[in-house]
């Protein structure tokens, strides 16, 4: 479509340089969901905006706003939206989605526009790519990559604030479990299984 390949132009020259939430994040993001869609009952047109939208503002894991990053992103989104000639109430779904997609919103989105990003979103965080993520993330923020006494959080808590790995445990195993759609559901399962065999392969090596 003519307006989304313009809603991306859009977003390309405000991405952020942020190499586990830049461009390409978006467009493996703009790929799941599009394989999302083909399963789910959506509104396709909907479900891509709000994928090209959502990390529209992007606060540093390390600053103490990042967990209002989705929630000025879906209010940022408004002005785009109203500029390339959206409903109000496309404006709606799509900003509600934003809004409650995050992680650290800790909530499901009412509509399927919000499951599918959310879902298409989490992926992102799973399987090899996943990895890349959080080590890039790590070592953005110079996290040593884990806790050398109990590097498995096997008698800690998880704090992914300190140590990289810990970050598998405190969120992305439990992501396969929070998925909205049963096409989500299934690769997630796959892509779990990736990170699996990723740490039991680490901990042969330390």
């Amino acid at each position: 479509m003519i307006l989304l390949d313009s809603l991306k132009d859009e977003v390309k020259k405000r991405s952020q340089n942020d190499v586990a939430h830049d461009f390409q994040h978006i467009m493996r993001v703009y790929k799941n969901a599009q394989k999302i869609c083909k399963q789910e009952k959506a509104n396709t047109k909907l479900v891509l905006s709000a994928v090209l939208l959502h990390d529209l503002v992007l606060y540093s894991k390390s600053d103490k706003r990042s967990k209002n990053s989705s929630v000025e992103s879906a209010k940022k989104s408004k002005s785009i939206l109203k500029k390339y000639g959206f409903s109000e109430q496309e404006i709606s779904i799509i900003s509600e989605a934003i809004h409650d997609h995050s992680f650290s919103q800790k909530k499901i989105p009412a509509s399927m526009e919000g499951k599918i990003l959310q879902d298409a979103d989490r992926l992102d965080a799973l399987g090899a790519i996943g990895i890349a993520r959080v080590f890039a993330t790590g070592g953005s923020l110079d996290r040593p990559f884990y806790e050398p006494n109990d590097p498995f959080c096997n008698q800690r808590n998880p704090d992914d604030e300190t140590w990289t790995v810990d970050h598998f445990f405190k969120k992305l195993l439990k992501l396969e479990s929070l998925m909205n759609t049963n096409s989500g559901k299934t690769e997630a399962k796959k892509r779990t299984k990736i990170l699996e065999d990723f740490l039991d392969h680490l901990k042969q090596e330390i």
